[in-house]
């Protein structure tokens, strides 16, 4: 896998190109803005972005706009957008109608190493992954008559945060201590609420995610 990353703290930016590399990552570029990003993007077309939202000049938004526009010239780049609080306008508009290769996740999770990585290869291989806490936001109904947002069960809510982060129906049954066929189940549900039909692939178990992100955002 070769990774850009897009960071303006140094430190940061370092640990995660030693924690990359440590694991057999290569980093061919790192860079501190958003017009950095599209150049090293350009020069050296890599698999996957790391990008925090906010970047120099203003350090609003600039990191998620040159996500955006990397992935319009690259779409077959995988994007994983870093932030330090949990903005779901934002990952409303990165992930828009283009779910593969996608990644929204809080800063604090790199101290995961594990699942950093798996997250990483997740988005690199084509797979969504959101953060725990902005499906937990994303699941707060903004109006009492949005049947498919307050049907869901405390566990099919529990269920499709981890659906959320890529787990796979082993993972979510250990962290959930279930058995598999338990979160099958659940599962089942889940799209049968949100009236998802069934197909050939997994790409269900993201819609399920982003059922949530349309109605919220």
């Amino acid at each position: 896998m070769r990774v850009v990353i897009a960071e303006d703290l140094a430190l940061l930016r370092e640990g995660v190109v030693a924690l990359l590399r440590e694991n057999g990552i290569e980093v061919v570029a790192q860079v501190e803005d958003g017009p950095g990003l599209l150049r090293a993007i350009a020069g050296h077309e890599p698999d996957l972005a790391i990008v925090d939202v906010r970047l120099p000049p203003t350090f609003s938004d600039e990191g998620l706009r040159a996500a955006i526009e990397a992935r319009r010239r690259q779409p077959a780049l995988g994007v994983l957008v870093l932030s330090q609080y949990v903005e779901t306008a934002y990952a409303s508009e990165l992930i828009g109608e283009n779910t593969a290769g996608i990644g929204y996740l809080l800063k604090e999770r790199i101290g995961d190493v594990r699942a950093f990585l798996d997250a990483l290869t997740r988005v690199a291989d084509g797979g969504t992954v959101l953060d725990r806490q902005v499906v937990t936001q994303l699941l707060v109904p903004r109006d009492s008559s949005m049947d498919a947002l307050t049907s869901l069960t405390t566990r099919e809510r529990d269920v499709l945060e981890l659906m959320a982060e890529g787990r796979s129906n082993t993972a979510i049954a250990e962290s959930l201590v279930v058995t598999p066929g338990a979160v099958e189940k659940h599962i089942t549900n889940i799209f049968s609420k949100l009236d998802l039909p069934a197909c050939d692939d997994d790409h269900r178990r993201v819609l399920a995610v982003l059922a949530y992100l349309r109605v919220a955002g």
